[in-house]
């Protein structure tokens, strides 16, 4: 009897041994799983966080460039103002082929007597203009004078979207007497170094299209009307 119940508590201890072994082994394979899910965790964490360290360098970067050019902010019609040669991306200067030049007598026999210039961009890509047109009045005349009381801005590019628009205007001043009167005027966009492309011929449109002047002047280009009052 004494001989059997040594034998039992010996069986016994050595199932409770194999027991806690494999207890202890089970424990161990989900530990080793519970540290790869954490891994894995960390990983994708980590790279979300350099993928997200890798945009903003980009957008730092961008707006690195945006200050090197200049900042450009979306004006109404579908045109972008920005100084210097900060354009958008891939414009390139506005052509008189493409662009639909149209001209409005503006208060006729008034003060404040003007031609409304309108340029839209028919094309497919943005292109920009700057500075202020080059226009002449009398056939072959001299490129009239930038306005002395316009504001400031005429270096700025004033990108235009595809049908996107840029005003500018002609101030008419009539003395009454050695005037000029015409119908049409010929105008022609400059470039970033100032200089005059080709002339186009702008039939002025309205109810009074013929105009008078002794002196004019023009200003810049601009998103939105000159004198809309």
């Amino acid at each position: 009897m004494r001989t059997s119940r040594i034998r039992t508590a010996t069986l016994a201890a050595v199932t409770a041994a194999l027991a806690l072994g494999l207890t202890a082994c089970g424990g161990a394979d989900d530990g080793s799983k519970a540290a790869g899910g954490d891994n894995a965790a960390g990983t994708a964490q980590s790279r979300s966080a350099s993928n997200g360290d890798g945009k903003e360098g980009a957008e730092q970067a961008g707006g690195g460039g945006t200050k090197e050019g200049a900042r450009s902010t979306t004006a109404p019609g579908g045109t972008d103002e920005a100084a210097g040669k900060g354009t958008t991306a891939g414009a390139q200067q506005c052509r008189g082929d493409e662009m639909l030049l149209t001209a409005v007598h503006r208060f006729a026999g008034q003060q404040g007597d003007h031609l409304l210039v309108t340029a839209s961009n028919k094309g497919t890509k943005p292109c920009w203009v700057t500075s202020y047109p080059a226009v002449k009045l009398d056939g072959d005349g001299a490129v009239l004078p930038h306005s002395k009381k316009d504001n400031a801005g005429g270096g700025k590019h004033l990108t235009l979207q595809p049908g996107g628009t840029a005003y500018s205007a002609v101030n008419l001043f009539d003395y009454g007497s050695k005037n000029h009167t015409a119908q049409s005027f010929a105008l022609a966009l400059r470039g970033a170094d100032g200089h005059d492309g080709a002339f186009y011929s702008v039939n002025l449109k309205g109810e009074k299209p013929q105009f008078s002047w002794n002196e004019a002047d023009v200003l810049n280009w601009s998103a939105k009307k000159p004198y809309d009052f």
